[in-house]
């Protein structure tokens, strides 16, 4: 829980969040044209965890569980998603959490 998620040899690191309890925001810069945004999240606890990114309004959830770290990637690949931003995260006080931000190529581009 220390240590934010990993994310792949093809991203970038836009910014990290080491372990954390309650509510945080991270502000992360502009990215390529075309460049997906990657919010990968990781949670120990009992509890769920909201995140919104903002400007694009993406909004997911992570439920998690005092018997097991779980891990979440997800990229964003739509429209403002390369423009500068902030990631808000709403969690219980109950759950430690940790988060990495990156860019990378958007899935069409990988094939």
């Amino acid at each position: 829980m220390a240590h934010p998620p990993e994310l792949d040899g093809t991203e970038t690191v836009a910014g990290e969040q080491g372990e954390t309890h309650g509510n945080r925001s991270l502000e992360f810069g502009k990215g390529e044209k075309g460049h997906a945004l990657i919010v990968a999240v990781r949670c120990q606890g009992k509890g769920t965890i909201n995140v919104t990114l903002r400007p694009t309004d993406v909004f997911f959830q992570l439920e998690c569980l005092d018997s097991e770290v779980r891990t979440i990637h997800n990229q964003v690949d739509i429209a403002g998603a390369e423009d500068k931003g902030t990631v808000s995260v709403e969690a219980p006080t109950t759950v430690r959490w940790s988060m990495t931000i990156g860019r990378g190529k958007a899935a069409a581009e990988q094939s």
